[in-house]
């Protein structure tokens, strides 16, 4: 519930030493000046300082912010104060978005240094292979989350774990020939079958078995859903593995 406040100032004691700063702390500093509040920042530059202050006011935790002499609490609390929804994220698209529009613009900005001008078919060649990559990147940043987030719905790594492991290297060899069109009889297949597989899973999780599943296309912490980008996805290395034999 939004509070009304007569007197805009609130005090904040956050940790802010040589080795460490809380970046809570400064979330919470944010948090109330955007809300027209001026700030007494009070930093804790060591542990015994922080400690002290946790004893004192009986709190196990810091940054602590305090309106109108009235402790708040943490920063999700003074989320809720502010009526902010606070909480595990919601699914969203916004990494897909993120990581299509860069490559997008990855693809032509290369067609435009290697030709001087832009090539539509070629751009889009990098702009599918650059996404590959990308993609690829995401995934083997955390390979066991990857894992346990793909083998719910890939019908090859519900049967075969290991599957799951070879999956975004496999992604990044097929990303890599894209860009380069070269060996098509090696890149080709490989972008064939995983595209294959993928498309056939999603559409059975999604459209057949109406599952509401998160996808693992942007690695094993999405909040992305699994449904029709993911299958555009997988539709795009079908697509340009038939391209680069057609090629």
């Amino acid at each position: 519930m939004q509070v009304s406040h007569s007197e805009k100032q609130a005090e904040l004691y956050r940790m802010k030493t040589d080795s460490h700063i809380c970046p809570y702390g400064i979330k919470s500093k944010d948090l109330l000046e955007k809300q027209g509040f001026k700030v007494i920042d009070h930093p804790l530059e060591n542990k015994e300082e922080t400690e002290a202050f946790k004893s004192k006011h009986n709190v196990k935790t810091t940054p602590q912010t305090f309106i109108d002499g009235k402790r708040v609490g943490g920063f999700e609390d003074l989320q809720k104060y502010f009526g902010k929804s606070v909480g595990k994220p919601k699914t969203t698209y916004k990494p897909v978005i993120a990581i299509f529009s860069v490559t997008f613009l990855m693809a032509i900005a290369t067609s435009l240094l290697m030709t001087g001008t832009l090539v539509p078919i070629r751009t889009l060649e990098l702009f599918v292979g650059f996404s590959m990559c990308v993609l690829a990147i995401q995934k083997l940043q955390d390979l066991e989350a990857f894992s346990l987030q793909f083998v719910t719905y890939d019908l090859l790594a519900m049967k075969k774990p290991f599957y799951s492991y070879i999956y975004p290297f496999a992604e990044a060899l097929a990303g890599l020939g894209m860009i380069a069109m070269v060996s098509t009889y090696l890149f080709a297949p490989i972008s064939l079958v995983i595209g294959g597989i993928g498309a056939i899973s999603v559409f059975k999780a999604v459209y057949i078995d109406k599952r509401e599943l998160k996808c693992a296309c942007v690695g094993g912490d999405s909040n992305v859903p699994l449904g029709f980008i993911s299958l555009t996805e997988n539709l795009m290395m079908i697509g340009m593995g038939v391209w680069m034999f057609l090629r």
